[in-house]
């Protein structure tokens, strides 16, 4: 009979902590192999954590709510021949002292890619661990006020004993200023008047016929992460039009058969990331993302793909080396992250690593759209309707009226790296990729 740890699972590259949803165990419950134990959530999808071994809960260390840094050990299992011998249900997990630290590992490095903070007055780029920042967040202390802590830790690293000692010394002299100004208020008020007590503020009142909706947890993290992504990278937005007759005449011709054969549908999105994958390698700079003063080029082309959900939230899986599929592998992959997404089975992997993202706002019917970058990235591709419209044709004998399939196509980019000459020319390859699609083309 021996205890095993449940360890915090690694849910991708630049996930390092994650929410605990629900636990469907308590101590004292048996559970087996590959059982699912709790619920968690990351800032990019929710998951479950199951048994790495047969036997009995022994000990929860972590409440629903907590967040817990990958690697942590969450749970004991007793595993053996004499588990189903013990009566004796296992005793409660003992409180833990306030932002107790992970069991396995003292501090969590930060990736630079997946959490860009910014310059210190050094010119460098500081780290913080998942309970430095938790720390922070609930003293109220805002990333200006955090970069002037001074660490102890490794590279100048603020460790924990850092931040809470930090915390001391502020409410200390906080302490000590108000001191005299209150006794100076009570002095002034026996020779003139009765000190005015703090003004409470007022909450906020909604007049009319209003209805209030709490964000969801998602929506939260979807807010959160848009507003960082424009503090974080100045925008510029580009357009383009495109004709793309060829394309939606030739997915016309082909679709049955593709569906007969391939036994997937075929949309036109696996078509516009096998043009955007093609221009990418001619142009690297827009797979790419910032740390500090330096490019990180990614010569994986991982692209991501928006996905409405039901619910009305957004989601982001990644098609993981694109520019190695054809495209019926294409058209598998989409297919099979969109209905995992729609049924709530995408896995944490499924969601990382994404070098470039394409949002069809075509399918809500806007002709086009100004996405807002998908950080760490440096550029996000939104693709609108196609409308038929009457276009001018050049022949060798002239020009000609025809209706035409037209389309929107738009990029943000991240100015600080990506030039209006570098994202133009970008956007207008991939249109002359899509308008320039062979007709003739098997699948």
């Amino acid at each position: 009979m021996s205890l095993v740890d449940l360890i915090m699972p690694k849910l991708g590259e630049s996930i390092m902590e994650a929410t605990i949803l629900r636990w469907h165990k308590q101590p004292g419950d048996k559970v087996a192999m590959d059982e699912t134990i709790l619920d968690i959530a990351t800032d990019k999808v929710d998951s479950e954590v199951p048994s790495t071994s047969e036997g009995v809960i022994e000990e929860i260390l972590f409440k629903d709510n907590d967040v817990v840094p990958i690697g942590t050990v969450i749970a004991k299992i007793r595993s053996g021949s004499a588990v189903a011998a013990s009566a004796t249900p296992a005793p409660s997990a003992p409180p833990k002292k306030e932002y107790e630290e992970a069991k396995v590992v003292d501090e969590i490095p930060f990736t630079p890619a997946s959490n860009p903070v910014p310059l210190s007055g050094a010119g460098s780029i500081r780290f913080y661990s998942p309970l430095v920042l938790n720390i922070a967040q609930s003293e109220g202390i805002g990333m200006a006020e955090l970069e002037n802590i001074p660490g102890t830790g490794q590279d100048g690293r603020v460790s924990k004993k850092d931040i809470l000692a930090y915390v001391a010394n502020r409410s200390k002299s906080a302490v000590a200023t108000v001191q005299p100004v209150v006794v100076q208020q009570q002095q002034v008020a026996v020779v003139n008047k009765p000190a005015e007590q703090p003004r409470e503020q007022a909450p906020v009142v909604y007049t009319g016929n209003v209805e209030i909706i709490e964000m969801d947890r998602m929506r939260k993290l979807i807010a959160k992460h848009m507003v960082d992504s424009k503090k974080t990278s100045p925008h510029v937005t580009s357009f383009a039009e495109c004709d793309v007759t060829n394309l939606v005449l030739w997915r016309d011709r082909v679709k049955k058969e593709f569906e007969r054969r391939e036994g997937e549908k075929i949309t036109f999105t696996p078509l516009f990331i096998e043009a955007i994958v093609k221009c990418i390698k001619k142009y690297p700079m827009m797979s790419s993302s910032v740390d500090g003063e330096r490019i990180i080029i990614k010569k994986d082309l991982n692209i991501g793909m928006a996905t409405a959900l039901p619910s009305g939230n957004l989601i982001v899986p990644v098609i993981k080396n694109a520019d190695q599929l054809n495209l019926v592998g294409l058209t598998k992959q989409v297919n099979g992250l969109a209905n995992a997404a729609r049924n709530n089975k995408l896995k944490p992997d499924d969601t990382t690593g994404g070098t470039f993202t394409l949002t069809n706002v075509g399918t809500f019917g806007s002709i086009m759209g100004t996405p807002i970058i998908n950080q760490p990235q440096v550029a996000i591709m939104a693709v609108g309707a196609i409308k038929k419209r009457p276009m001018v044709i050049e022949t060798p004998q002239g020009d000609t009226i025809g209706i035409r399939h037209m389309m929107y196509i738009s990029l943000s980019y991240d100015h600080r790296i990506i030039d209006g000459g570098l994202g133009s020319t970008f956007l207008n390859a991939v249109s002359k990729e899509l308008e320039n699609f062979d007709p003739g083309r098997a699948i």
